[in-house]
């Protein structure tokens, strides 16, 4: 059911700000702007808030950041009155995280939902936006900002005869609501990502017959989930402020125990043991059991090795067990997180099949042709990710100055400075958008992060009467080269994933997120701000070189975490991520 918003606005609608999407950007985005004056219109495609976690409600789904950390930390009186129930809350749970904030904060009066945005148009006359939508909304607003997500737009792959099978093709993203009820059915499930290894141990509990396909192994570490007690959430809640400000000293945006020693000047047996240690420990810290892991091949080779292991361990079937083992770099793709994943395969209705090398030929009314062989399912479960990082910007007609589209302009790979803006499209802003660090960091943090840092740059404009903000061509053109040389340094750039954007057909190579850490990055934000927003060209401002007053951006004023982030390793852009 749709949740109440927004009174639908007139064709003459005139707002400072149009946002779109009403995820845990859009909601963030809405509350300072209304906070600091401005007029604001959000719109969202789905009936609700949340964003990702409204549409993603697969069974397993869960964030595979700690709750304590995937969570906003604007308000210490927010941090201290919710309490999350698990270490990895499930997704209703996050959902409802989000409708509270919703409802604390007082954000529905100003959502439309079930809108989708389709166009936006800069009128280079007025300086401001004309926003249509599905609906035949078309509203005004000096600023367009784009809170639409870096997963939230479903990969869909054509396989030849789709409409012909006759039972249901379910897709991870776009869940129905109501839920899915496999009990004693034939299930095929496409992929073995992040939804699929969350997904798979819950369905085989309810199928008779569960049949993965899978095109690449992938990594994933067990996640130890458990529930939160009382007595742990009043501990960490009294140290709420540290830990909020130690994760934002961190390349990841959040807080978890890192060993910088190389993993090759320690003995076989100590590595082992260390590993152990990790592994125990779960999540995607195991990551952080040496400081190379992503930087030197052959210490990565360490870990893989001990991951193939665990692998082989739990999977009694060799022949599976040795499918199930990826043999790319660890940690080059997003590493997963699981509960009983590689476990799910020992029972006898669970079958894995390879198709690396022979592709899904078609479907039939009965099921999935793999090379000749016809298997027959009563529904299927399409776990096949996302276009990331620019999918939502794919399905929104967006022009810029001089009727140039975006979709034009990013035809050989997104092209944005810091992540915020593009040139040639004024006063539009992204959150989280390609070239900031995004899905490499803890997303609710970059998120803030970057909404404080626009809500502080639109004020300034304000101050200064500018009309007007886009960046400057060759900084925006600096930035980019930038965030693909510092990709280079990690071994992360070495394989195919979705961070390049090669799960989609056609879609140029290009390392999307921002991999230098997350206080590097916020560094350069700030001083981009604190030099009268370098590489920014501000038209129509009274006094273009005054200074920003700084409202909301102090508190990302952080010093990096030599802890983690040593001067060596920083003049090497070595810096480790998850």
């Amino acid at each position: 059911m749709a949740q109440q918003g927004a009174v639908r606005p007139s064709e003459t609608g005139v707002f400072d700000a149009v946002v779109v999407g009403a995820g845990f950007a859009g909601l963030y985005m809405l509350h300072r702007l209304r906070g600091l004056g401005f007029t604001a219109l959000v719109y969202e495609a789905g009936g609700g808030v949340g964003g990702t976690w409204y549409w993603n409600r697969y069974p397993g789904a869960r964030c595979d950041v700690e709750s304590l950390q995937y969570s906003f930390s604007f308000s210490e009186e927010l941090d201290q009155e919710w309490n999350w129930s698990e270490k990895y809350s499930p997704q209703p749970e996050i959902l409802a995280y989000a409708n509270h904030v919703a409802d604390r904060f007082d954000l529905r009066s100003q959502i439309v939902f079930d809108t989708r945005v389709t166009a936006a148009t800069f009128n280079e006359d007025t300086d401001s936006w004309l926003i249509e939508t599905d609906r035949g909304d078309r509203v005004t607003a000096k600023f367009c900002i784009m809170a639409v997500g870096c997963l939230s737009a479903p990969n869909r792959p054509a396989f030849e005869g789709m409409n012909d099978f006759r039972g249901p093709i379910y897709h991870t993203g776009e869940w129905p609501h109501e839920g899915v009820d496999f009990t004693d059915l034939r299930v095929g499930v496409i992929g073995t990502g992040s939804s699929a290894i969350q997904s798979i141990p819950i369905i085989a509990q309810q199928a008779s017959q569960l049949t993965v396909f899978q095109r690449t192994a992938t990594w994933s570490v067990p996640a130890w989930n458990e529930a939160l007690s009382a007595e742990y959430l009043k501990e960490a809640k009294a140290h709420y402020p540290e830990l909020r400000a130690k994760a934002r000293a961190r390349p990841t945006g959040f807080y978890f125990p890192f060993n910088t020693e190389p993993a090759l000047q320690a003995t076989a047996e100590e590595r082992r043991q260390q590993y152990e240690t990790a592994w125990q420990r779960g999540g995607l810290p195991f990551l952080g059991a040496y400081g190379d892991l992503l930087f030197e091949k052959s210490a990565n080779d360490t870990v893989a090795e001990f991951a193939r292991q665990k692998i082989r361990g739990i999977v009694r079937d060799p022949a599976t067990a040795e499918l199930l083992c990826p043999q790319n770099v660890f940690g080059c793709k997003r590493l997963c997180v699981d509960t009983n994943y590689f476990e799910t395969y020992n029972l006898p209705h669970v079958k894995l099949v390879d198709v690396s090398n022979m592709p899904i030929e078609r479907f039939t009314k009965d099921g999935i042709v793999v090379d000749g062989t016809e298997y027959q399912f009563d529904a299927i479960v399409s776990a096949t990710g996302f276009a990331a990082m620019t999918g939502s910007f794919d399905k929104i007609g967006i022009t810029g100055r001089g009727g140039r589209t975006l979709a034009e302009k990013w035809r050989a790979g997104p092209r944005a400075y810091l992540g915020l803006a593009s040139e040639g499209f004024p006063n539009l802003f992204m959150i989280t958008g390609p070239g900031s660090p995004s899905v490499l960091a803890s997303m609710i943090q970059a998120i803030e992060q970057h909404v404080d840092w626009l809500a502080d740059c639109l004020s300034h404009m304000r101050d200064v009467g500018a009309r007007s903000i886009e960046p400057v061509q060759a900084d925006e053109d600096a930035w980019v080269a930038h965030v693909n040389d510092v990709s280079t340094v990690s071994l992360r750039s070495t394989c195919s994933s979705w961070y390049v954007g090669t799960n989609i057909p056609g879609r140029p190579r290009v390392f999307m997120p921002y991999i230098g850490g997350f206080p590097i990055y916020v560094q350069k934000c700030n001083e981009v701000m604190n030099n009268a927003y370098d590489g920014f060209v501000l038209k129509g401002a009274r006094s273009s070189n005054a200074p920003p007053q700084v409202r909301l951006t102090e508190r990302w004023q952080v010093p990096l975490d030599i802890e983690v982030i040593s001067p060596a390793a920083v003049a090497a852009k070595r810096v480790p991520v998850v």
